[in-house]
């Protein structure tokens, strides 16, 4: 009997101790977990939407808040509304989750802009970098990324508010494409040469070969091997597969027409194409939503095109594999006035609004189907869970497996991090958004 005893305890002991292990394992396996998402894709709504018309409905606030866009419409999320002007999207809401609490409460674009893009505040003499380029140092060239295609693209051209690179200088600054999605051939600036064919370039290139005597004649040295590399390198994006990427007739032509015909809507599937081909970052500036004169005319026009383009990119995204592993930023400086300025010259305008505002995110480890704070009944102020711009970018920094407590390089070797570890406005600032996390 002693020695059954025995040995049982030792049976006991044994699966402890291998338990205790097995969850060791188990736990190492889970911090060694690769992040959910590898690429963003930025929407930036430049100029600043209504959130109102979009995203926040409030038909309850009356004709001087809503204007004739008092009719929102069911998702396909039970008891989340968007814009009346928003069908596709309201049918592809269980894939994104909607922020109506953003807040940093300023109302000029450019600092706007820097504080949305940033996560900072500005002041002193320090330009900080945006978040693509801080995922062009993290993801890019010298995390090991080998793509022809720089890391960080801006579709078609940079906002010109700041410089995006900041101090981590231009090694980290955007490639902006020039030229229109839209057009056949997409006239990409430095790639794609306007009315140049492949074979022109091909002959170019051998006839700068054959006039090149005196490279041909110098001994070797590492100057001109690294300008040869470079001028491979720059051939091959030019007359190679990585060129052929900019290449949207490669499309299938019904594809082409669900995302729209117009410039917003072929951007969206060029967007698709840079991620799929492991571009870590990639924003689409889409311009014309500073309206402060000629609102709801501007509106009507442009939120079908943004809803048509928006939905479809959701949606190919979600086919192919793409949408859990890319978050989708929508958002701009700020919203819009939730008051509509009637009075002439504005005569049914709406002004910069920094107080509160929406964002919509999706993919990249974001769920979907989810309503994050919430407004007051017209739009005016946060009711409940503020969120600010640096809760908003430490998010998308942890699901991309950016340490925020992670040094920036910078010219005066100053103790810099990703982010600052507490909000510059702490009223403003809920936290990351766990919730959706």
């Amino acid at each position: 009997m002693k020695g059954q005893a025995v040995s049982r305890g030792r049976s006991w002991r044994w699966a402890t101790v291998s338990l205790c292990v097995l969850l060791l394992i188990l736990g190492y396996e889970v911090l060694a977990a690769p992040p959910p998402a590898k690429a963003v894709i930025q929407i930036w709504m430049w100029g600043g939407p209504s959130h109102l018309d979009t995203f926040d409905p409030k038909p309850e606030a009356g004709y001087d808040y809503c204007g004739p866009l008092s009719h929102p419409i069911k998702t396909n999320v039970e008891g989340t509304m968007v814009g009346e002007l928003l069908p596709m999207l309201a049918q592809h809401a269980d894939k994104y989750s909607i922020i109506r609490s953003m807040t940093h409460g300023v109302n000029g674009h450019e600092t706007a802009a820097y504080i949305m893009q940033t996560g900072r505040r500005p002041g002193g003499s320090l330009v900080y970098p945006c978040v693509g380029a801080v995922v062009s140092l993290f993801k890019g060239y010298d995390a090991g990324y080998q793509g022809l295609i720089p890391p960080y693209i801006v579709l078609t051209k940079p906002q010109g508010r700041f410089s995006e690179a900041g101090f981590l200088g231009p090694r980290y600054k955007p490639f902006a494409t020039g030229g229109d999605p839209n057009k056949d051939p997409f006239e990409v600036e430095g790639v794609v040469a306007p009315g140049i064919t492949e074979a022109r370039q091909r002959h170019r290139r051998e006839l700068l070969e054959a006039l090149d005597t005196l490279g041909a004649a110098m001994p070797p040295t590492p100057s001109f091997e690294r300008f040869a590399q470079c001028k491979q390198k720059a051939y091959d994006l030019i007359l190679g597969d990585a060129g052929k990427l900019f290449d949207l007739s490669q499309e299938p032509k019904e594809l082409r027409e669900e995302y729209g015909r117009n410039t917003f809507g072929q951007s969206c599937l060029m967007a698709r194409r840079l991620v799929e081909a492991g571009v870590p970052y990639v924003t689409i500036n889409y311009p014309g939503w500073d309206t402060h004169k000629q609102h709801f005319e501007t509106v009507r026009r442009k939120l079908p095109e943004m809803d048509r383009g928006m939905a479809t990119l959701l949606q190919d995204l979600s086919d192919r594999g793409l949408l859990d592993t890319t978050i989708i930023w929508w958002g701009g400086e700020f919203g819009r006035g939730p008051k509509v300025d009637w009075a002439p010259p504005w005569n049914g305008g709406r002004s910069h609004y920094g107080e509160c505002f929406s964002v919509v995110v999706a993919g990249g480890g974001f769920k979907g189907g989810c309503v994050v704070g919430a407004s007051d009944a017209t739009g005016e102020h946060v009711a409940k869970r503020p969120v600010s711009p640096q809760d908003l970018i430490g998010s998308f920094y942890e699901l991309l497996g950016i340490d925020t407590e992670a040094p920036l390089p910078n010219p005066r070797g100053l103790d810099i991090k990703v982010l600052p570890a507490q909000a510059a406005d702490k009223e403003r600032s809920g936290g990351r958004l766990r919730e959706i996390m």
